[in-house]
């Protein structure tokens, strides 16, 4: 990943509303959610919400699929994959001993 699309990451889960709408997309991964459900789990109007999936969209974080008349929105999982490495990958200028309580952390959510 390049600095420019970290920070277009980073800039677009910069919002509450986003970061939630985000985690819950991982949360819900492989099968997504629908667009109203995001709503509703947001509590925000139709018309405010598609502005912030627009921008988590735009960064490349949510990948929307149409399924037969919805649109079901699903995190990019590699997406986030690439921002954690790149924003990892130097941990600790190369002493995986002090990166080590990180990696358990990540092993033992998945």
């Amino acid at each position: 990943m390049q600095t420019v699309a970290a920070l277009d990451s980073l800039a677009a889960l910069s919002h509450p509303t986003r970061l939630d709408a985000f985690r819950l997309l991982v949360r819900h991964e492989p099968e997504g959610l629908s667009t109203g459900q995001l709503v509703d789990a947001s509590g925000l109007s139709q018309s405010t919400f598609s502005s912030h999936l627009a921008i988590l969209v735009a960064a490349g974080l949510v990948v929307p699929e149409k399924r037969g008349r919805q649109m079901i929105q699903r995190a990019n999982i590699t997406a986030l994959r690439d921002l954690m490495l790149f924003l990892a990958k130097d941990c600790c200028e190369g002493r995986a001993e002090l990166c080590e309580p990180l990696v358990a952390e990540l092993s033992d959510c998945c």
